[in-house]
């Protein structure tokens, strides 16, 4: 165990780890530090509550798209999931819970958000500017994920529209859409949660379509009084299960990464899924994908479709031209009234704001350093910013399997190093250049025939550099082997004492 280090009072602005974001990777992390015994630690959150997307993600049938047996902390199971995949609600309570049952709540700062921060060279430690003022670590982990900032399409007038517009991701529950004509823009997984939801209420429903989706058949269904019995007094079924279905969601890499071929038979369940739902032929052309299943989000419902084929509902596929006052223009020059704009458009991945506001050595940016294609070694560390690591960072989303397990593995790893600087008296680590610019070569070259990459769409997995930023390049397993233990090789090292001159780095 390691030991713990707690902050004094007169030291209470500085603590050995500061960790950013109180979603899923914030409260593990930080739990997992507790478990060891490592005590000296903050979470900054800059939100009035801890939850992450499952806070931020209100809009009407909001729901995970990973099995409920999946989507918990390993060290933290629950068997109180009332569906096969779980409500955005549910996911949100269980996350209050564990925060609570592991301590972690004293630890965290509500209401505080991290405006930058910056690597002091002569004091080894992160100075981090925050809505309370300056704090400073040894050691920052980065705990926000990709899903955090909302992104806004670049429509001419859109700041005009003199309705209600608001994304999907900070949905308007004061505003009713009762009997409003409202315009959807983005088919991703969220509109094809929240269209079916808000269809029935309104007036006119008009969907913008740039790209369909591959929609499957939503195998969702409620977990019985029996299941969640059994998963609460014999917990080694809900571990049996949880590995079963890691194994066959593990399974997709098979037709994402290895043969693109492999994919076609949940292709065909899709396209007859789309035949039975939607007997319009012309309807059932638009809403047919043209590239292969897997380069896009794969989606699940049992109602979209239906949605779409209402009276009140009107699929258009003919770009946007402009917003105007009350109004939704086309490109071939329809106009169509409209008193809520609804955007589920998507996150900022790769021009997240927060790039330019992270300085490591020398004072360059993460911004700068990236250039618009995030990158990191393993995921998690980036060369040039010493003691920084990420939770869930650039192409480490294994698959289509859950995103907690990619969390892990890195909480895992963190851990691991923060172990390896305590037994060895080192005070900074940062990843060698070379290994950091080889490792993302040989992700580049591994995902260069992926269905993300070849399969023929316009995604948000691939940055204005063409390059592919989110997935971990094979199976999730890969990920968590190489990040079981720490590779103290890969990186250089500074010892305790005093800092030493420029090129002295110890091993």
């Amino acid at each position: 165990m390691m030991a713990a280090m707690g902050a004094t009072e007169t030291d209470s602005r500085h603590t050995r780890i500061a960790i950013v974001g109180a979603g899923f990777s914030g409260i593990g992390m930080a739990a997992r530090l507790l478990g060891e015994g490592i005590d000296d630690f903050v979470i900054l959150e800059r939100s009035e509550e801890i939850g992450g997307t499952w806070r931020d993600n209100t809009y009407p049938g909001c729901q995970c798209d990973i099995p409920s047996v999946l989507y918990s902390l390993s060290f933290a199971p629950n068997p109180e999931w009332t569906r096969a995949y779980p409500l955005q609600r549910e996911i949100r309570d269980y996350l209050r819970r564990c925060a609570d049952e592991l301590g972690v709540m004293p630890h965290v700062r509500l209401g505080v958000e991290m405006r930058g921060a910056a690597w002091d060279e002569d004091a080894r430690r992160w100075r981090i500017e925050t809505s309370e003022g300056e704090r400073t670590a040894g050691v920052l982990v980065g705990g926000t994920g990709g899903l955090s900032e909302p992104k806004l399409p670049e429509i001419p007038g859109l700041e005009s529209f003199e309705g209600e517009l608001f994304h999907s991701a900070r949905w308007d529950h004061d505003h009713a859409l009762d009997g409003e004509r409202v315009a959807v823009i983005g088919t991703g997984a969220s509109a094809i949660q929240f269209v079916p939801e808000i269809q029935p209420q309104v007036a006119k429903l008009h969907l913008f379509q740039r790209t369909p989706s591959w929609v499957m058949p939503d195998a969702d269904r409620a977990v019985s009084e029996f299941e969640r019995t059994l998963y609460r007094r014999v917990p080694a079924t809900q571990r049996a299960m949880r590995a079963l279905t890691y194994l066959i969601f593990e399974a997709t890499v098979l037709g994402t990464i290895v043969d693109r071929r492999l994919a076609m038979a949940l292709e065909r369940v899709a396209r007859r899924h789309l035949e039975r739902q939607v007997p319009d032929p012309d309807l059932r052309a638009k809403l047919t994908p043209g590239y292969t299943i897997g380069c896009k989000r794969i989606t699940m419902s049992n109602t979209y479709y239906r949605a779409l084929a209402a009276p009140n509902a009107e699929l258009v596929t003919d770009p946007i031209s402009e917003v105007r006052a009350n109004s939704v223009v086309t490109a071939e020059g329809t106009e169509r009234e409209v008193d809520t704009i609804i955007l589920g458009t998507g996150f900022r991945i790769f021009d997240n704001p927060g790039f330019s506001q992270l300085r490591g050595r020398g004072g360059i940016t993460l911004s700068d350093a990236w250039q618009g294609s995030p990158r990191a070694y393993l995921g998690t560390a980036v060369a040039g910013f010493p003691n920084l690591f990420f939770l869930v960072g650039p192409n480490s989303a294994g698959g289509f399997n859950s995103i907690l397990f990619t969390s892990e593995a890195h909480i895992n790893y963190v851990l691991q190093c923060l172990r390896e600087m305590e037994q060895r008296a080192v005070e900074t680590v940062e990843v060698r250049h070379e290994v950091y610019e080889a490792f993302n070569r040989d992700t580049e070259r591994r995902l260069a025939e992926s269905v993300w990459n070849k399969g023929g769409c316009v995604s948000w997995y691939i940055d204005d550099n063409g390059r592919n930023g989110v997935w971990w390049p094979g199976f999730a397993t890969r990920l968590w082997r190489r990040t079981r233990r720490f590779d103290r090789q890969s990186y250089l090292a500074q010892r305790l004492g005093p800092a030493p001159a420029a090129g002295s780095i110890a091993q």
